[in-house]
């Protein structure tokens, strides 16, 4: 099954391509292979924050491969929360709540593809369609850089 990453640079202009969604494959150069597209531009992100963006979302992506959190705790930051509507109410939970799904479910396939991306400096806003399972997400995710990392602060989520 294709996974998607984060933009890649291509021509000095960062675009949202497909990566193979092997465990350890250097994306970023995968990426940078594949064209240009008017609709998957993510512009002004140097190579190494993109770097460290793809990162963080393949090591959120890759927990629920693994079935195991801890490969997941090094992309959020300490005190991110997860946030979504349950019957018409907001549910706003601390990360923990996620690590734990990824426990309890165990070693499950899934795929993401990167539908927006927007950076300004030391944050970054990204959404991406998932599939976790036979279980389908529209996810939206804050990050901030954290000293050379790229961290996530908040996960938000619909089922679909």
């Amino acid at each position: 099954m294709k996974k998607y990453i984060l933009p890649a640079l291509l021509a000095g202009v960062m675009t949202l391509s497909g990566c193979c969604g092997k465990k350890g494959s250097d994306c970023t150069a995968e990426c940078n292979e594949q064209p240009k597209t008017e609709e998957n531009m993510c512009k002004n992100v140097s190579p190494e924050d993109l770097a460290g963006i793809c990162k963080a979302m393949d090591m959120y992506v890759n927990a629920a491969v693994e079935g195991d959190s801890k490969v997941a705790r090094s992309a959020f930051a300490e005190g991110a929360t997860i946030s979504h509507a349950e019957n018409g109410k907001l549910i706003c939970l601390p990360i923990q709540a996620l690590y734990d799904y990824y426990d309890t479910t165990g070693k499950q396939p899934a795929s993401y593809e990167v539908a927006e991306c927007s950076v300004a400096g030391d944050v970054a806003m990204i959404r991406i369609e998932s599939v976790f399972g036979d279980a389908e997400f529209s996810d939206m995710f804050a990050l901030v850089k954290d000293g050379d990392d790229w961290k996530i602060v908040s996960k938000i989520f619909q089922a679909k």
